[in-house]
């Protein structure tokens, strides 16, 4: 068996997919080869996921301090109520989404630690039986026995933890995420999105302020939708379209209600 093969089995491939037979090669290179392709599309994996998950900090902190701001500009027209409004929406939001990004990773870390742990003593105790339990996995995969059984035993002699979690847990023990690092990329992809918005409505003269703010959040709303849904692999026309149709419902929500407790306020 090739290191191509082993590598796209251990990356969730099936024997279907392959068109597997014990004849895919007649050449076998050392396991450890394997592991450079292997890493690589991990990180290239978890870069794309922090990069949408940027991304859909930066659109919440679009709609959700555009929501304030154009609430607020419905109620008055004065410049100073609306920053104060507008950076208390934006940095509360940016701390909200910190802290519950930070608690979010900090719980799955555990988890992720938890079951390592477990799987480094099972493999301590007993590695002829978490072999056996790795082949039986494979062949379920659809491998015939004696495929199931190289790709597990190659797999093993490179790194026996890393193939017990990523076969039977999806986890990479070598990339457990920071719950820092995610915590401060949702603080700053928020604070980002909201300058938008912020910019939009404080700029312009005053009787521009609501469709200027309108026009550029609807317009940065179908950017970040198009680009989450062009990492995902979606179709970005549809994202740009239910996000902004979201925007629109948000933006008009808030301005209405704004308009009318302005009314009653000064009535």
């Amino acid at each position: 068996m090739s290191t191509e093969t082993v590598v796209s089995i251990a990356r969730g491939g099936t024997a279907e997919h392959m068109g597997e037979s014990v004849a895919l090669t007649e050449h076998t290179y050392p396991a450890t080869t394997a592991a450079a392709p292997t890493h690589r599309a991990g990180r290239l994996e978890h870069k794309l996921n922090a990069l949408r998950a940027g991304v859909l900090g930066a659109n919440d902190g679009i709609v959700s301090t555009a929501a304030v701001v154009v609430g607020v500009a419905g109620a008055t027209s004065a410049g100073e109520p609306i920053l104060l409004a507008g950076l208390a929406a934006a940095i509360g939001g940016a701390v909200s989404m910190a802290l519950g990004e930070y608690v979010s990773v900090h719980s799955q870390r555990d988890s992720e630690r938890h079951l390592i742990e477990e799987g480094r003593r099972a493999l301590a105790a007993d590695p002829a039986a978490e072999l056996q339990a790795l082949i039986r996995a494979y062949e379920e995969r659809g491998l015939s026995p004696q495929t199931a059984r190289q790709v597990a035993q190659e797999l093993t002699a490179r790194n026996a933890l890393e193939a017990h979690m990523r076969e039977r847990h999806n986890i990479d023990p070598h990339g457990v995420t920071n719950p820092w690092h995610a915590a401060i990329a949702s603080f700053v992809s928020f604070a980002i999105g909201a300058v938008l918005p912020l910019l939009a409505i404080l700029l312009p003269a005053p009787d521009l302020r609501v469709p200027v703010a309108f026009a550029a959040t609807l317009a940065g709303l179908a950017l970040t939708g198009a680009v989450a849904a062009w990492i995902g692999g979606g179709s970005r026309l549809r994202a740009a379209v239910r996000v902004t149709a979201g925007g629109t419902l948000a933006l008009a929500t808030t301005y209405l209600i704004g308009t009318l407790l302005g009314t009653a306020i000064t009535a």
